[in-house]
């Protein structure tokens, strides 16, 4: 399936495709467009928009479209369910969520500084959420030890 959102990703626009591709549907296929022509440009392509006002797929109240399709699609992981927090808390600008929510703020603004093409930075963006979810799923818990000798 095609899934369209407007350009210049950052959070929830490269952590919805990771999660669709992980748990919804892994041959999706991302198309980024102008904003006032997400709506127009779906019915064209016959894509799914997502994280944009008034479509389906998008924020709702203060959960945003990652916590959208971890509902809608029962997705009940773990570590799913704590990555949600950190990007709820990074795309609505609350850092209260979570402490890594600031982080992840700020390497997706760095991302989207760093490189213009949308899908050159969703395949970076895409390593950066694995990542995320390993640190989640295996080792939140591991603590930085290193104590500098007097």
């Amino acid at each position: 399936m095609k899934w369209i959102t407007r350009e210049r990703p950052k959070i929830d626009r490269i952590a919805c495709p990771w999660l669709i591709k992980k748990y919804v549907d892994p041959e999706a296929e991302f198309i980024f467009v102008p904003r006032d022509q997400v709506l127009s440009k779906a019915k064209e392509l016959d894509a799914i928009p997502y994280d944009i006002p008034g479509v389906d797929y998008t924020h709702d109240h203060d959960a945003c479209t990652f916590d959208y399709i971890v509902r809608r699609h029962h997705i009940y992981d773990a570590a799913i369910q704590r990555m949600a927090v950190i990007v709820r808390g990074a795309d609505t600008d609350r850092f209260d969520l979570a402490p890594e929510a600031a982080g992840l703020w700020a390497i997706s603004a760095g991302l989207s500084y760093n490189f213009k093409d949308d899908h050159e930075q969703l395949a970076l963006g895409m390593k950066i959420y694995d990542a995320l979810y390993s640190w989640a799923s295996f080792v939140s818990a591991e603590k930085h030890t290193w104590n500098p000798t007097p």
